[in-house]
């Protein structure tokens, strides 16, 4: 079993909220990491609603439900009965203590009003991603990437480069446990067949009724074809055939679900020099490679849309960081309107910028730097320092705050 570095912070939570939530994508590991943290200092009672007994129980009579638990409970897959929230919301309030309810859902809490709105104040969320490339190669104690990147010195690391072939190999694969245990090819995308299949045909028609739902695999497959662009409504309304708002309606029921991420764009105070929009993302890149019929001889061939994917890659990587670094960080993306951009911005509480580049090459030259250096210029003494991630061997200095360092040092000790 792979250990997540996750639990460390759910644990903290227990200890002193009444309502723990974790959310993320179905098959991310949610089920087993709640079973893992019951123990002597947390005896909860495990129950799922995704069995048929126990859903049927939770929906008929919720507060009955509850009060079957003798201590705290740990309900799965929560979202499956919405009226829970309520009754959740009356035990708290009747006996508040830390760790009551452990609760895990394949939806996002903040799109399902009955539990975001009556739980306020009651609740504390982490997500759970597929696993991140540290807790694949169980370097579960370093310090991540990201608190790395926002010390006052930076020294880069000495690592293990990772080399092209093995770079796709790890994106192709994904970070679902289960697709990370089939080493046969056309297992693994049988298994992206069925989950991708779940995912559109239940989890989505559990959470709205949709009217043109043979339209969903269409939207998601064009918007891994888009993975890393500005998201543009009108362009894929024209494509798809649907208005506007149906499509937006769509694109939100992916990302609730955890198909897709919306990856805002870090403007501050720059006004009308820089663009707005988010840039949509797919939430592991085994689904995107398995979407867009990629394998290892096409990514080598299509190097323009190796890019795209590898921009993918380190996106989640830092996605899946933010849940446990000490600095309590935002993610976004920044692009000026004349063109220039830096893939990633991360923002901190003091309001610290670092800005983060990737190159889906071998070597760097000054000219990669453009965007980094542009994005100093325009940020001053908010800019912290900025890094370009690159399919390399050394770390290299390119001037004060501005390094080009080895990819895997994503996920290295």
């Amino acid at each position: 079993m792979y250990e997540r570095r996750l639990a460390a912070e759910i644990h903290k939570s227990l200890e002193d909220t009444p309502v723990v939530f974790v959310q993320g994508p179905r098959q991310s590991g949610k089920s087993t990491l709640v079973q893992s943290l019951i123990s002597e200092k947390y005896p909860a009672e495990y129950l799922s609603l995704d069995t048929a007994a126990a859903l049927a129980a939770a929906s008929a009579d919720p507060e009955g439900f509850l009060g079957g638990f003798d201590g705290p409970a740990a309900i799965d897959e929560v979202q499956r009965v919405p009226a829970l929230a309520v009754a959740i919301k009356g035990a708290v309030d009747k006996r508040r203590r830390p760790g009551s309810f452990l609760l895990t859902g394949s939806a996002n809490v903040m799109v399902l009003p009955k539990l975001s709105e009556s739980l306020a104040g009651r609740i504390e969320l982490h997500t759970l991603w597929p696993l991140s490339q540290s807790e694949i190669s169980e370097q579960t104690n370093s310090t991540s990437f990201i608190d790395h990147l926002f010390r006052d010195r930076f020294s880069p690391r000495g690592v293990e480069p990772v080399s092209f072939a093995a770079l796709t190999d790890r994106m192709i694969t994904g970070g679902f446990p289960e697709a990370l245990e089939r080493k046969n090819p056309e297992r693994r995308a049988a298994w992206f067949d069925a989950y991708i299949t779940a995912i559109l045909q239940r989890d989505v028609r559990e959470i709205a009724n949709i009217e043109h739902a043979a339209e969903m695999p269409r939207l998601l497959t064009l918007l891994a074809s888009r993975a890393t662009s500005l998201l543009n409504y009108a362009t894929l309304s024209r494509e798809l055939g649907l208005p506007q708002s149906t499509l937006k309606r769509y694109v939100a029921l992916l990302d609730a679900t955890f198909m897709v991420r919306m990856l805002p764009a870090w403007s501050a105070n720059l006004g009308k020099r820089v663009v707005k929009s988010p840039k949509i993302m797919l939430t592991d890149t085994g689904v995107l490679t398995h979407l867009l019929g990629l394998d290892k001889e096409g990514l080598r061939r299509d190097r323009t849309l190796c890019g795209r994917v590898v921009e993918n890659f380190v996106m989640m990587e830092l996605t899946k960081q933010l849940g446990w670094s000490d600095e309590r960080c935002e993610l976004f993306h920044f692009r000026t309107e004349s063109g220039q951009e830096v893939d990633f911005v991360l923002e901190d509480r003091r309001g610290r910028l670092v800005g983060v580049e990737i190159k889906a090459k071998t070597s760097v030259e000054e000219r990669d730097l453009r965007g980094l250096r542009t994005f100093a210029e325009l940020t001053g003494e908010r800019f912290h320092r900025g890094v370009l991630l690159y399919v390399g061997e050394a770390s290299v200095p390119f001037g004060k705050n501005l390094h080009a360092i080895p990819l895997s040092t994503l996920w290295s000790d």
